[in-house]
């Protein structure tokens, strides 16, 4: 994607970035929801907030926030398109955060259904995905695929812009948590402990520490 962005008036502006406006762009969707949230706080939400300061006892403050962000990854033409991308400092480090917003929308297919039938681009994905995650090849295919490459993407980015942290946080609006499960799931496979509103380390990925966490936002972005 190029490196020339533009800024936001409002969180309007954020329907022109996703990749099917008219299909996601809808009340009580995610991307609304996440949308109105975000520029509702003028930055992290509260709750976002909260949870990473609460898990390096500094609160974070966003340098830069980037919605519908692509990372290219190898074995095809489809990057991994995150919902926000967030630059924050926390004390002295610099973190990167993906952020995938929910609420009743799953993870997309699993690894099975993804992988079934598998191409040389799939597989070198797959393979590159779990490397990078530092898991086996392959993984366990009641997975959801969704889950390795967003989280990969905090891993390449901030390796990329040379940060101390990456961080992939799933912001839910799902009040009864939809798909918590599978995103627990997910957590226990890269080691780590999956509480809500926590982040939890990841103790597969060596380098840069990376971290997980499942946060849930206002239920009035549901109505936005």
């Amino acid at each position: 994607m190029p490196p020339i962005y533009r800024p936001t008036t409002g969180p309007e502006d954020w329907k022109q970035f996703l990749a099917k406006p008219d299909l996601h762009w809808k009340t009580g969707y995610s991307a609304k929801s996440m949308a109105y949230s975000w520029e509702e706080a003028d930055g992290l939400p509260a709750e976002i907030s909260m949870a990473v300061g609460d898990a390096f006892g500094l609160k974070p403050e966003p340098l830069i926030i980037i919605p519908e962000y692509k990372v290219p990854l190898p074995g095809g033409n489809a990057d991994s398109q995150n919902d926000a991308f967030a630059l924050c400092r926390i004390g002295e480090q610099t973190a990167v955060m993906m952020i995938e917003g929910k609420v009743s929308e799953p993870f997309g297919p699993s690894v099975g259904e993804w992988f079934k039938a598998p191409s040389l681009g799939k597989t070198e994905r797959l393979k590159y995905l779990c490397s990078t995650l530092g898991v086996s090849y392959p993984p366990a295919p009641e997975l959801r695929y969704q889950l390795f490459h967003r989280a990969a993407s905090a891993i390449i980015e901030a390796e990329r812009f040379k940060a101390d942290l990456a961080i992939m946080i799933v912001h839910s609006f799902s009040q009864d948590h939809a798909w918590l499960d599978d995103f627990s799931d997910f957590g226990t496979e890269v080691g780590a402990t999956c509480e809500l509103d926590r982040l939890s380390r990841s103790k597969t990925v060596t380098g840069r520490p990376f971290y997980l966490g499942w946060v849930t936002g206002s239920p009035v972005y549901l109505g936005r």
